[in-house]
């Protein structure tokens, strides 16, 4: 069995499933409310306030989703009573930010400013203090969401490998190379 999928998903306090037809799932928090659907072939179902997926077969592609729907299951019930957070700095002189409504105006160096439309389901915040690189932070009760939306922001800067000039996350870390200097030991 899949050891993900066979794990039974805890519900706190404040959270409730409801599973209707065709294994759409509606998981309602303090934070908000998500609804997603599933392959109807698996099983899902609450007991003893507990998410329980059971798989029909042990099919390869059954197996596959056994585990996916569980973690997908565990994000939504961790969302919607936790909320997820993504943090991303601007490394680089002049690099700017600015959040204005859901508008994020970002200024990388480009002839021009970028400006980036934010989903309404994703909150974005920007920090500037002095000495320190400007903070872009995103938070959202959609995991899936979230992910995608600081990818798209993370790529209009991608970091570079000599300088680690770009947009990267707090807690990555840029593998630096030697420039040309390097190669000169003759």
């Amino acid at each position: 069995m899949s050891r993900i999928g066979k794990m039974p998903i805890p519900l706190p306090a404040g959270v409730s499933v409801k599973v209707a037809d065709n294994n759409v799932v509606t998981v309602k928090g303090p934070k908000g409310q998500i609804t997603r659907s599933f392959n109807p072939s698996l099983k899902i179902k609450e007991v003893d306030g507990k998410i329980i997926v059971e798989r029909p077969s042990n099919s390869k592609n059954h197996k596959a989703l056994h585990g996916l729907t569980r973690a997908l299951l565990n994000n939504m019930v961790k969302g919607v009573s936790e909320g997820f957070k993504k943090e991303q700095e601007l490394i680089g002189v002049g690099y700017r930010a600015e959040a204005k409504g859901q508008i994020l105006e970002l200024t990388l160096g480009y002839s021009h400013t970028v400006q980036f439309e934010i989903p309404p389901e994703v909150k974005v915040e920007t920090k500037t203090e002095k000495g320190k690189p400007p903070l872009i932070t995103l938070t959202s009760i959609d995991k899936e969401l979230l992910g995608l939306v600081a990818a798209k922001i993370r790529s209009f800067r991608k970091p570079e490998p000599y300088k680690g000039k770009g947009i990267k996350f707090v807690d990555e870390v840029i593998r630096r190379k030697a420039g040309k200097q390097a190669g000169k030991g003759k």
